[in-house]
Parts: C-alpha cells; structure tokens; sequence
C-alpha cells in the first residue's frame, strides 16, 4: 500500500483508552475540516471558541501555531480529554463535582460519544444504548440558533466537531449481543490479541479500532503530512448526507468488518484483517473531515449581504443545506475503502 499506511502502520506503537477515534484520528479530521472552510467560517468559529471557559488551555496547548486552527484542534479533542479531568464527574459513578462558569454543569457525558444498535435483532436484545444520533442533531439546532446563549454554543461546537468524528467509527455505531440479550459494549468487552502492537498486544477490539488513525501525540509536521497522504488517497466524492446515515455506514461497516473471524480465544487480528481495518479507518476519518467542513459551513457562512440575516438569526429557520439527502445511497455490499486510481468508491450505506 501507500506510504501513507507505512507511516500509519508504524505509529501504532502506543494505544490510548478506549473512547472514540484516539486523538490523532479527531485532529485529523479537524484538520481536514479545518484546510476546507472558508475564512469567513473560519473566523466565526474561532470567535466561538474564544467563548468557552477552556479556550485559555486550548490556546496553551497549541504552543505558538495559528491561534484558529490550534484552538480548533483542541477543541476536537475536548470531549475525550475532560474523561481524566478531576473537574468533570461520570453520572451514576461519581459525585458530581461544583459547576465552573460558563459550564451548563461538570458532567462527562459519556454516553453522547456512541449508539449501540445491535448487529443482530434478538428476541432479548435490549434497546440500545447511548445518545450519539440524538445528540448530533441536538447540536446543529443549539449552534443553528443565534438566539441561543452564547456560552451555550461555544459550549455545543466542541461536541459538534468531536461527534462527527465519533459517528464515523464503525463500533461506535454497532455492538454484538449474546443470545441473552448481552452486549459486548461496542467491542468493548471481547478481548483481542494484536500482533501488530509489540507494546499492548492485548487490549479490546474497541480500543484497536480506536487507535488505528495513528499515535495520540500525532501534531504538528507529522499531522499535516498524515493529512496530505489521506486526502490524496480518499478525495471528495460529492453529494450530501446525514448524520443518520454516518451511522448507518458505520453499522454496516461494523457487521461486515470490524469483528476478526479468527477461532482463537482471542482471537487474533490477521495481516489481511489489519490491512484492511487500516483502510476502513482511513477512509472514514478522511471522510469525517469533508462532512464536518460541509456541515460547518452551513452553520458559519458568512450572510451573503447586509440585508440578509445570518445564519441561525431569531425568526429564521436554518436547516444546514448537508441535512438534505440528495441522491440515493449505494449499494450495501461496496467496499466503502477501496479506490480506483485517485477517486475513492462510494460508502457503505451513505453518500
């Protein structure tokens, strides 16, 4: 393959707890977002972002880049972060702790990052778990609305960038039940061994599939050529979609593919698996990327003459144009990652 899935491929020498994509996956969407918007989306979006009462860390964190792009990758990673931040509490397992300003309250809200649909409807299966599919439509409304506090959207565009992305890891979208009606969480609870990590060979299928984009510290020079490699390989394909159909992609992708067929206990992940897990999850990211520039200008555009009202202002209904489904999805059984030359197949299930 590539050179770019040599460089991939090499990173995969440290592994992150399992959330969602690992902080590299999330920047490189960003990023790939990010090289897409226009100046105008770009500056909006900053200015939100100065709003939020972690902007100052942000702004630290980027050591010195371009104060819009480095508080936007941050923010990307925001939602995983606050996970092993003492000022943020896990309902049901925590006490929860004193709210800070411009916080609506300290709550992790982990159950926003997924959506658990069963692989396979029992007659035990429970329903699903997690809140993903209800949350991104949640947020486009709070960030469509001007009217809206201003603390409150500065608080809803970091969760908007981090759950695009989340939308597009097939087992954040999917778990497999026992015929008791048990699930695995997302991978979560079957244990893996992955000969292509020397230093965790064993961890959950969840947390594999989390760090295949790459190493977390993955910034800088490095991120940029991974970018550079990725949208080469996986141009845009054109059309418009819907977060439901994200993760109706990432369901089917799930079923077909993200579970090893090995009859080992564990199992073990293959060559041919890992290659292509590899390939699934760069095209998945890349194509995170493109949705959220699309989806971000939408929500940012500039009004396109005095007279016109921005986007979201009281009295006017903005229903992002990317919200519309404008051709019919592909046939289930594509090969969501593989490319033909420079143009990438349609995806599983989706535009």
């Amino acid at each position: 393959m590539g050179q770019y899935v040599l460089l991939l491929a090499a990173t995969l020498l440290c592994t992150s707890p399992a959330a969602a994509w690992n902080a590299a996956g999330h920047r490189i969407s960003a990023l790939i977002a990010w090289q897409r918007l226009d100046p105008g989306s770009r500056a909006a979006i900053t200015a939100l972002l100065r709003q939020h009462p972690d902007f100052a860390r942000w702004q630290a964190r980027g050591k010195g880049a371009e104060p819009g792009l480095a508080t936007f990758l941050e923010a990307s990673t925001w939602p995983d972060d606050i996970r092993r931040d003492q000022r943020f509490y896990s309902a049901g397992n925590e006490e929860p702790t004193p709210t800070l300003p411009g916080f609506p309250d300290m709550e992790r809200r982990l159950e926003w990052h997924y959506i658990d649909r069963p692989l396979d409807m029992l007659p035990t299966t429970r329903a699903p778990a997690g809140e993903l599919d209800r949350r991104l439509n949640m947020l486009v409304s709070t960030l469509a609305n001007q009217g809206v506090q201003p603390s409150e959207r500065a608080y809803a565009l970091p969760w908007l960038i981090h759950l695009v992305g989340d939308a597009h890891q097939p087992l954040h979208a999917a778990s497999r039940h026992t015929a008791d009606g048990e699930s695995d969480n997302g991978g979560n609870a079957l244990l893996i061994t992955n000969p292509f990590n020397m230093r965790h060979p064993s961890m959950s299928l969840h947390r594999y599939w989390d760090d295949l984009p790459g190493p977390p510290w993955l910034r800088d020079d490095r991120l940029a050529g991974t970018v550079s490699a990725l949208t080469e390989r996986h141009p845009p394909t054109g059309g418009s979609s819907t977060p439901a159909l994200w993760i109706e992609e990432s369901w089917l992708i799930a079923r077909r593919y993200a579970y090893p067929e090995s009859e080992d206990k564990p199992p073990t992940i293959s060559p041919s698996f890992h290659e292509r897990s590899q390939e699934i999850a760069n095209h998945r990211i890349t194509q995170a990327g493109y949705r959220l520039a699309e989806l971000l200008r939408a929500l940012f555009r500039p009004a396109q003459s005095a007279g016109r009202k921005p986007a979201g202002a009281p009295g006017e209904s903005l229903r992002p144009a990317m919200f519309h489904v404008k051709q019919q999805c592909p046939n289930a059984n594509a090969e969501p990652w593989r490319a033909s030359g420079r143009r990438a197949v349609q995806s599983v299930g989706g535009c």
